[in-house]
């Protein structure tokens, strides 16, 4: 089935942080109602006229609960007549994306809020399983310390280091490069320039892995607003239309997933190409999750944007910085922009947002395709989509 220009993009929001956290205490329901009012202003629609809510939140935080979408939407004051929470990690916002397009063309609902927010640093804690039920199959990585999430990226980059040979230096490239772009960015956490030495004299967290080359811990909430192709002539902005989708998944725990040098981003980027029908030198501007900085190196060779192997010299000379041929991240990403627990939400934005050319100092000229891709877990599941402008 295709969702090729069904539905569009009309609104987004993200929420001002100061230093990683949100100002003035708030919860996180607090952060997604004014994100939502945001981007349904910015649409020139109302809370009345959703009728399809999409919630999805990390366990142990508080204000998620077992039912968030349930939650925000009583919070909200809005009975929707389509509700999804999925969640497959980072990448449930781009998942969302392509379910909410669907229920559109199915004619489930008409007007489509994806919501989410984090308090993680507020909370002071990177444990994202706190009273959580037990996973049986956990008991099989948890007894021999495996450090979460970090340790699986860890394993990800020593078999891609063993395998093709890639060094700390080359992973470094990518943090140095998405560095460059949080400098032109004024809601970045972090804009002070860093350079491969930084990276690699900053201490490390689980080898080979280093500080710069894994993301924040911040808050953070978001908020997209999607609607009919009909409806979007009522709107006040430009639309971005969602030409492509895809989404996969292929393990839980790192043990089990089938190639560490290979994620399903192959699959699902595959299907999102096909649907747009582009081609990968179609695409103007890429946001790709940065959980750490080998995450991005393997998205990059699993979308098929450069043979496995050759991620290194794809992103090398800072191709992906400020003034390369191949823009990505352009917000400073979950390396330096922030990463509030599940990040996939903010790619989006991001997207959305150069596509309409509202970027300021990091905007990519006459930018007309973005892909997106969402990791979730460790390694775990992909959703891609691919968005664009008339």
């Amino acid at each position: 089935m295709s969702i090729k220009r069904t539905a569009a993009i009309v609104g987004v929001a993200e929420h001002d942080l100061e230093k990683g956290k949100v100002p003035g205490g708030k919860t996180v329901l607090q952060m997604q109602a004014t994100v939502a009012k945001q981007a349904l202003e910015e649409a020139g629609l109302t809370k009345d006229d959703v009728d399809g809510l999409f919630v999805a939140g990390s366990w142990g935080l508080p204000g998620v609960g077992l039912m968030p979408s349930v939650t925000m939407a009583e919070y909200l004051g809005i009975r929707p007549r389509y509700t999804d929470s999925t969640n497959i990690g980072g990448s449930s916002f781009e998942a969302h994306v392509g379910h909410a397009a669907a229920a559109i063309q199915a004619g489930l609902c008409d007007v489509a809020l994806i919501l989410y927010g984090s308090t993680q640093r507020s909370n002071r804690s990177r444990n994202l399983s706190a009273g959580r039920p037990s996973e049986y199959t956990a008991q099989f990585e948890s007894i021999w310390g495996m450090p979460a999430p970090v340790g699986a990226y860890a394993m990800a980059a020593h078999r891609h280091m063993h395998e093709y040979g890639t060094t700390s230096e080359q992973l470094a490239e990518i943090a140095v490069s998405t560095r460059k772009w949080a400098q032109l960015n004024p809601r970045a956490m972090y804009r002070d320039e860093i350079t491969v030495t930084d990276v690699l004299q900053s201490p490390l967290i689980c080898e080979p892995l280093h500080l710069l080359d894994c993301c924040l811990v911040t808050d953070g909430a978001g908020a997209v607003v999607i609607t009919s192709a009909e409806r979007t002539r009522d709107c006040k902005t430009t639309p971005v239309w969602i030409l492509g989708h895809g989404e996969a998944h292929t393990h839980s725990l790192i043990s089990s997933m089938p190639d560490l040098t290979l994620t399903t981003a192959k699959e699902s980027g595959q299907r999102a190409f096909e649907m747009a029908g582009v081609t990968h030198e179609d695409i103007d501007i890429a946001q790709i999750y940065d959980s750490f900085t080998i995450t991005v190196l393997i998205t990059l060779e699993s979308l098929g944007f450069c043979k496995p192997g050759e991620g290194v010299d794809f992103v090398a000379n800072g191709r992906t910085a400020p003034g390369g041929d191949f823009p990505m991240n352009t917000n400073g990403g979950g390396l330096s922009y922030a990463h509030p627990g599940m990040y996939g939400i903010f790619l989006i934005i991001e997207a959305v947002q150069q596509l309409r050319g509202e970027c300021g100092d990091r905007q990519v000229s006459d930018a007309k395709l973005a892909l997106v891709n969402g990791t979730g877990g460790v390694l775990s599941s992909t959703a891609t989509c691919i968005l664009g402008r008339d």
